[in-house]
């Protein structure tokens, strides 16, 4: 009897936390996400190292991120590495040198990362602001007020600064002036994962999903649908089994757009039709990296990394001793394969069979953020504050 009566005093907490979450923010914290959560994180294993990686340098770049679904990625842009920290100290960064070129305190909440284009620097704030600074300086150059907190970075091109919101609206911008120029808006589900897809500008358009599982693809002067594509669709009997996300970022190689969903599918799609190529299920929070016509490197919902072929989707390799590590998206760096950890650790795998080949510590704090690559350094960021610039010999 006593043991019936705590699995329907489970059940009743469980209910009315999700009634809170469908009443309140229509967000599911991680822990009702993921039911593997209270488990531990696979321990790491033993294996014989092929090089040693190289930390040119690590720098603190403020306080970090203050929530766990916070991904504060830095930014590249002309020669410099941006971060941000939660409480919207923002530092510009040589990346050569990890020199610092200047610092600003905006005093304003962040979520997600800084992003940029056409001499901007772009941060937007938990108060649905987007702030545009001159990337050279740091001098303030102008900030809109949108419609509701801003969950991924803003980005720039063809005059226009597109920035999304956690309402599910999109939103241009004047990079002049932020005046706004054209809104796009979709419902956002009741129950959603926290986290929102970054928009990808490519040429005169714009690349992002949503929460529905679609991928859309806008135009960047006027906001207008140029096409969309349901990449997964809702199944299952309850609300948590019909979360069907795509809140990472879509890679985009040679006119095609790769992207994966949670409850989904990973995808390759003709980037000018929205035509589907080719499919795969598959079920990922963190996001992929893609090598076109060789293969799709996915992290899947269990910290799985896996190697697809791409133009099929067959399986070539699969690395699962990071089981619960909550890895990072894969990042290409030449003949490897790295994420990061829970732990801050960066993991090297060989992109020929998956096999550990080196890992490097760079904090004791978690990595949430997709490793960054530019010329022969790879960037890690962990949540802590701490930049890291790696040099694999």
């Amino acid at each position: 009897m006593m043991r019936l009566a705590l699995k329907f005093l489970t059940v009743a907490i469980l209910s009315s936390s999700l009634m809170a979450c469908s009443i309140g923010s229509g967000r599911l914290p991680d822990w009702l996400v993921d039911d593997k959560i209270v488990l531990p994180p696979a321990e790491l294993v033993d294996f014989d190292a092929e090089f040693e990686a190289d930390e040119v340098w690590s720098e603190d770049v403020g306080e970090g991120a203050k929530t766990e679904y916070s991904d504060l990625s830095p930014w590249l842009q002309n020669g410099a590495i941006v971060a941000v920290d939660y409480q919207g100290e923002v530092n510009s960064l040589e990346t050569s040198s990890g020199d610092l070129n200047w610092k600003i305190e905006l005093e304003v909440p962040v979520v997600t990362g800084p992003g940029g284009g056409e001499g901007l620097i772009l941060i937007g704030s938990q108060q649905g602001e987007v702030i545009a600074l001159d990337e050279s300086t740091g001098e303030f150059k102008w900030r809109q007020r949108l419609s509701s907190e801003v969950l991924t970075p803003p980005k720039a091109a063809y005059g226009v600064v597109v920035a999304r919101t956690a309402d599910g609206r999109m939103t241009g911008l004047s990079s002049s002036d932020g005046t706004v120029l054209w809104n796009y808006q979709r419902a956002v589900p009741l129950l959603s994962l926290r986290g929102a897809s970054p928009p990808v500008v490519y040429d005169d358009r714009v690349i992002a999903g949503y929460a529905n599982g679609k991928l859309i693809a806008i135009s960047i002067t006027d906001g207008k649908v140029i096409w969309e594509r349901s990449v997964a669709i809702p199944r299952g009997r309850t609300e948590i089994d019909r979360l069907v996300d795509l809140d990472s970022a879509p890679v985009i190689r040679y006119g095609r757009v790769y992207v994966v969903a949670y409850h989904g599918n990973v995808a390759a799609i003709d980037i000018d039709s929205g035509q589907e190529l080719w499919s795969r299920e598959m079920s990922s929070k963190a996001g992929l990296d893609v090598d076109p016509d060789v293969a799709v490197y996915i992290t899947d919902e269990e910290s799985h990394i896996w190697a697809v072929k791409d133009g099929s989707g067959n399986g070539l390799w699969r690395q699962t001793e990071l089981l619960r590590r909550r890895s990072t998206a894969p990042t290409i760096v030449g003949d490897y394969v790295v994420v990061g950890d829970l732990e801050g650790y960066v993991h090297w795998m060989s992109r020929q069979d998956g096999r550990f080949v080196a890992r490097m510590r760079i904090s004791g704090s978690a990595i949430r953020s997709k490793p960054l690559v530019k010329d022969d350094l790879i960037f890690v960021s962990a949540m802590d504050g701490t930049l890291a610039a790696i040099r694999v010999p």
